[in-house]
């Protein structure tokens, strides 16, 4: 997976040191006072902005590895945190222009509602970097375009105050992932929420403990390698041309089969986030509102070593229908976008569901691989059986797991629950033993949500 920077939980990446950080927020504040006075006519320090010292730091290399930064993209980095860092740093910006008693509107920056003090606007910047020379504020708007490195890698964000108000009126906004790696040296896991409708995904069971079919375990271990070496496999023979970069992978099969233990377990053990998807939020009746629900969730995953799980998945990438009327034209044009924004992802991205009939067809098209998560086996069920009851119980002599695999038919998932109920009642005596009707109860359980008997 390619990246402008390094953004990974999992390494012991370092956040610049704070004597560095009071150094660059100093060099900014010399950069602003050095535009000032030449704006207004004063003796300055240095001619031009440009000549004001900034320190070299391996920290720039370290972090943005594929980008070179320029004075100007160190000026907007800086500038975006400086609301968080050192707010009376854009008090410089407060000064009246006294024949029409009100504000410079050419330094931007805006009142902040909550904040006693001023944030930057793309006026702001402008005016630090360009002054009142049109050809250069001509020239840095075309070089902070919307397709800039930091504003597509989704470390700093442009907020337009009203759709009414040009882009130069754009509040400058550092994202929590800048904040989080400038501050604790380390990537900023977001939190479920309404606006980030997903749950970071994790596992304490070792790989091991995965119990499937052995041609289900191959491909798994395709996946597994192409997170480790897809990447550089792209790069070596020269097919980033020919290929596109991501992955994406459908899990089908009745629930409990291990779909989403397997997706833990590709994050655990590759070093990535995952992350599953709420479709209830997601998905909304208002036109136009899951793609860009949808839209969130890709572009915060986007640079990032993420892998996103979407669970019941046919609610989302189903079948298109048949268009009857305009609701359903629109539904259609949904599934195709979400189609391409799949398909564009640079990462992994995996869908589960339990019927591989519900899937769209033209989407399965587009599938690297398609992975059947069946009921296990009686020998692997009595697998599962002997993995996941603690080595610390015991088992009366009425216990036979190999006859209990052969006779009931039951998913991994149902026999954790199983295993959970009975660990829960030897506890409970507190003699840790299982017995057969321990088990035996479990599995009723298990088949009567099911609408089965024993």
């Amino acid at each position: 997976m390619s990246t402008l920077f390094t953004l990974n939980g999992h390494t012991d990446l370092k956040g610049p040191d704070v004597a560095f950080v009071e150094k660059q927020i100093e060099w900014l504040s010399n950069v602003i006072d050095t535009r000032l006075k030449i704006y207004f006519g004063h003796e300055a320090s240095w001619a031009e902005i440009e000549d004001v010292p900034d320190e070299q730091n391996d920290w720039y290399k370290t972090f943005f590895k594929n980008q070179q930064l320029s004075f100007a993209d160190k000026v907007m980095l800086w500038l975006s945190m400086a609301p968080v860092l050192k707010p009376q740093l854009l008090d410089f910006f407060y000064v009246k222009n006294q024949d029409i008693d009100t504000r410079f509107s050419e330094f931007g920056a805006f009142k902040a509602a909550q904040l006693n003090g001023l944030v930057p606007t793309m006026d702001t910047l402008l005016f630090i970097l360009s002054g009142d020379d049109l050809q250069k504020r001509i020239f840095y708007l075309n070089h902070f375009g919307r397709d800039h490195f930091l504003f597509s890698s989704h470390l700093i964000q442009l907020e337009s105050p009203s759709a009414a108000e040009p882009f130069t009126a754009s509040v400058i906004v550092a994202a929590e992932d800048l904040i989080e790696i400038i501050l604790r040296g380390k990537e900023y896991a977001p939190e479920f929420s309404h606006s980030f409708p997903a749950k970071r995904l994790t596992t304490e069971q070792n790989w091991d403990e995965l119990v499937l079919e052995k041609k289900t375990l191959v491909h798994i271990e395709e996946i597994r390698t192409w997170i480790e070496v897809g990447n550089e496999m792209l790069n070596t023979f020269d097919l980033r041309s020919k290929l596109k970069p991501g992955y994406r992978s459908l899990f089908f099969g009745p629930p409990g089969t291990g779909k989403t233990f397997t997706a833990a377990l590709l994050g655990k053990y590759t070093g990535y986030d995952v992350y599953r998807i709420d479709l209830s939020l997601i998905i909304s009746k208002y036109i136009g509102e899951t793609e860009k629900n949808l839209t969130r969730i890709f572009d915060r995953a986007e640079h990032k070593k993420w892998i996103l799980f979407f669970d019941e998945a046919d609610a989302l990438f189903g079948k298109r229908t048949q268009v009857k009327d305009s609701h359903d034209r629109y539904a259609n044009q949904e599934v195709s976008f979400l189609l391409q924004r799949v398909e564009d992802y640079s990462g992994l991205v995996i869908l589960a569901t339990n019927l591989k009939s519900n899937i769209d067809e033209a989407f399965a098209r587009r599938f690297q691989s398609i992975i059947d998560f069946h009921m296990p086996s009686p020998k692997e069920r009595l697998l599962i059986w002997q993995k996941t009851f603690s080595q610390k119980t015991k088992f009366a002599d009425d216990v036979d797991l190999s006859l209990i695999s052969a006779d009931f038919e039951i998913s991994g998932g149902s026999i954790t629950n199983v295993v959970r109920y009975c660990s829960l009642l030897a506890i409970k005596r507190e003699n840790r033993i299982i017995h057969h009707a321990d088990i035996i109860e479990g599995i009723r359980r298990e088949f009567l949500k099911e609408g089965k008997t024993i």
